[in-house]
């Protein structure tokens, strides 16, 4: 049983979330290309652990992703 990630499918961290974050840390200003860049490395780095994660799962012969293969996923 193996499973697959929709092609198409795309996850979208907002522009806006992502000046928030940025401006949490820091008194300067954010730039919006700034911000696309923070969400573009946060989606690929999303979808790389929940590829580990859905690993993770089918392993322990689950089909309900939990935050324990998450949490293994990010070791």
């Amino acid at each position: 049983m193996a499973f697959d990630m929709p092609e198409e499918r795309k996850m979208e961290f907002s522009i806006s979330k992502m000046k928030e974050v940025i401006k949490a840390e820091t008194d300067k200003r954010v730039s919006r290309e700034a911000a696309e860049e923070l969400s573009a490395d946060l989606e690929q780095r999303g979808k790389e652990i929940t590829q580990e994660a859905l690993k993770a799962a089918e392993q322990k012969g689950r089909v309900t992703v939990r935050a324990e293969d998450i949490k293994e996923a990010l070791n």
